[in-house]
Parts: C-alpha cells; structure tokens; sequence
C-alpha cells in the first residue's frame, strides 16, 4: 500500500501545481464575490495542512517558513493579511509543494502503518491513527481545495 498510496500523493500533487503553471500575481491574489479566500491562500493551505498531517502526527520536524502558519493555517483568509509584501511568491510556493510529496517518501515510505502518538479527529469526524491514514486523508484534503483553485482560476481568468 505504501507505494500506491505515495505515488498518489505525487501525482496529485502534480496536478495541483501544473494548474497554477504561470498565473499572474494577480490571479494569485484575486478574492472573488463572495469568497473568502484566493488561489495563493489554497496552495499555502494545502501546504501546511499536508505539512502538519504528514510529518508533526508522525513525529517528525516540520518545514513551515516563517509567515505560513499566520497566512495558511485553517481559520485564516487574505482579508486579514497585514504582511502581503512578505508573502511566498507563485514560483516558491511550487518549490515547497512539489519537494513535499518527495520529503515525505524518503521520511515515510516505510512508516504508513505505524500507530500515532496521539490520533486526531478531523472536523469532518474521522479519527486518524496510523501514518497512512493521515496522508490518504491529506488526498482527499488536497482535492476539496483543487476545486477551489479550479473556480477561482476561473474567476481570475481575466486577471494580467
């Protein structure tokens, strides 16, 4: 299981990334009507969230530059931002998210079916316990968030 189940988290990962390819800052930053959140908020969402699930659960060090947990964790939006000239450009933001998938081979391909300390609770009320399950749940994270990046893509269509 550990090879499919990391080779899903790459390919996906690759989509995600491949979809953002080359938008403008602006589109980037475009919050539309009645969203709270923008295309760079999703992609340092998705980020964090794996980061935390992947690594902090299994424990082991966590890569989290300075500014991310204040921008990108669950709770935040855009709206309250008051350090934008700091934030992670399009071009680092697709380092950090295309090295994490193949951080987390090399800490953890041989750890999917070890129990956690301490098993987490999801909001949506799944109880997390071993290391696989906190990635294959990172997927299915990844996903809700690849579908607002695909509207807000499209919202920020006209954006230069």
């Amino acid at each position: 299981m550990s090879k499919g189940l990391l080779h899903q988290l790459g390919f996906i990962r690759q989509v995600t990334v491949n979809t953002v390819r080359g938008l403008s800052e602006a589109a980037l930053d475009h919050v539309p009507d009645g969203f709270n959140n923008n295309i760079r908020w999703n992609l340092g969402h998705i980020y964090v969230v794996q980061e935390r699930f992947a690594f902090h659960f299994a424990g082991e060090s966590v890569h989290l530059p300075e500014g991310f947990e204040r921008w990108f964790a669950k709770g935040t939006k855009p709206g309250d931002w008051q350090d934008e000239d700091q934030l992670p450009e399009l071009e680092d933001l697709l380092e950090l998210l295309a090295g994490q998938p193949i951080r987390i081979a090399e800490k953890l391909h041989d750890r999917i079916d070890e129990q956690v300390a301490v098993p987490f609770t999801t909001g949506t009320g799944l109880t997390l316990h071993t290391v696989g399950e906190f990635l294959s749940y990172t997927l299915y994270h990844e996903g809700i968030h690849f579908n607002s990046i695909s509207l807000l893509k499209r919202f920020a269509a006209n954006k230069p």
